[in-house]
């Protein structure tokens, strides 16, 4: 049953993700999104209390950065020496 409900949250998710959204809204939605597919990941891999924690923290703060780069429309790249840039998206 965890599996099945996990799996309609992220059905809506995807559902929802085609509607216009201001940034605030796509941050908020990024966030609770990203929460959502770590809290996913962890029910499906099998993961305990403290694991299915972690991977929902995770997801939130990866859908979180995700939703503000594409507002921004830039991406990051790595420079090989443990730095970052930002720079237009291909």
């Amino acid at each position: 049953m965890r599996k099945f409900a996990s799996m309609a949250v992220l059905a809506g998710a995807v559902a929802l993700a085609g509607c216009q959204m201001t940034s605030t809204e796509r941050t908020v939605a990024g966030g609770v999104l990203g929460a959502a597919g770590g809290l996913a990941v962890a029910n499906l891999l099998g993961a305990n209390t403290n694991w299915a924690i972690i991977g929902t923290v995770a997801g939130a703060a990866a859908g979180t950065l995700l939703a503000r780069n594409t507002q921004t429309n830039t991406c990051a790249y790595a420079r090989g020496d443990g730095t970052y840039y930002e720079a237009a998206c291909p």
